[in-house]
């Protein structure tokens, strides 16, 4: 399988100016404990476009260093270097997409999206090569099996959106007792209506400002309701759960007005999960949360043994991921990917390789 790997490949970049720059750029040669993987597909977060894509925003965890860009990478191992455990050539794998240093409590945890060291904490395609790229070396503790049952373009997402969402389940905890809000269709959001819907929720609410996202969500069966956002989208929310609100939302809007109706619109005693990046929230505690004793929890990406779990339940429950895929490109189109992602219309933007571009 490795003799056919050529010295050189093409690459994306994001300089910062709503723009994406391809290069051609050696095929790196995976050291002790690494593996270089041929990419099949790799999806654009909207987390790319707002600290990235459009300028150089982020800092800390998110700064970006000039490296390929995109984390959200799925393939195949085609060349092992020395000392592997697990992981062997011809094997499919997701990539966990911060590759921390292993060691520290988050990481022993399998946290290493909150890994605290300086000089080994690197997320792929923000302080590390990423996966817009034909090949990606890769640190094997940062790689998952991908089911047989599952394409790559599904396991593309379950790193950052599927993945993400999940874990904010398991803080809030959903069943078919509850009425479930999501707020923020984007790819996200509609994670959290399909893993909502599978695990029994009763009741299915979505809203966005977006009409083409909340006609996706309708087409796709996620959504009971899909309501416009707008003055009236409380009011509509508390008509459809007789007036008494949902017992779990979810916020992954990350819009002021966005996370109030998540916490407005959830009932009393009802648990709220804020999962949208930046932006503010304006709320009076008293009358939003405390009188009706409501809990809001933050939740950041997620750990890889939920990841694990997350692909084993994929499968159980039939779901695929890559439904919510709406645009493909291939790596030569990257450009027109991250532009049709940043209009935030679409639902998820792939940029895939080989099969998974007709898939």
């Amino acid at each position: 399988m490795s003799g056919s790997i050529p010295k050189t490949m093409q690459a994306a970049f994001l300089p910062g100016d709503s723009t994406v720059q391809l290069r051609a750029v050696p095929v790196p040669e995976p050291g002790h404990g690494e593996v270089l993987i041929k990419i099949k597909a790799s999806t654009i977060c909207g987390s790319d476009i707002r600290c990235i894509y459009r300028e150089h925003l982020g800092k800390g965890p998110e700064g970006y260093q000039g490296v390929i860009c995109g984390h959200e990478p799925c393939g195949q191992i085609v060349r092992c270097g020395p000392g592997m455990r697990r992981f062997a050539e011809g094997d499919r794998v997701v990539v966990y997409h911060i590759s921390g240093c292993g060691l520290c409590n988050d990481c022993r945890r399998g946290f290493m999206i909150s890994c605290k060291s300086d000089k080994f904490r690197r997320a792929y395609g923000w302080q590390r090569d990423g996966g817009m790229a034909e090949y990606m070396l890769a640190e094997e503790k940062d790689l998952l099996h991908l089911p047989p049952e599952l394409t790559y373009a599904d396991g593309a997402q379950v790193a950052c959106g599927f993945g993400t969402v999940y874990e904010a389940m398991e803080k809030i905890g959903i069943n078919g007792n509850h009425a479930v809000l999501v707020v923020g269709l984007g790819p996200v959001g509609l994670a959290a209506l399909m893993l909502a819907k599978a695990l029994g929720a009763n009741t299915l609410i979505g809203v966005d400002a977006v009409q083409d996202r909340l006609d996706l969500a309708v087409r796709e069966g996620l959504a009971d309701e899909a309501i416009h956002a707008g003055p009236d989208a409380l009011e509509r929310i508390m008509r459809a759960t007789n007036g008494k609100g949902c017992e779990r939302s979810l916020d992954c809007s990350a819009s002021d007005k966005g996370r109030l109706t998540a916490i407005q619109g959830t009932r009393q005693w009802g648990k709220i999960a804020f999962v949208g990046e930046g932006g503010t929230v304006r709320f009076d505690p008293s009358d939003d949360i405390m009188h009706d004793q409501k809990t809001i929890h933050g939740s950041w990406v997620t750990s890889t043994w939920l990841m694990e779990e997350l692909l084993e339940r994929l499968v159980t429950w039939g779901i695929h991921p890559d439904r919510l895929i709406t645009n493909r490109y291939p790596l030569s189109r990257a450009a027109e990917a991250y532009e049709v992602m940043a209009a935030g219309k679409s639902g998820k933007v792939a940029v895939c390789f080989d099969e998974m571009l007709e898939a």
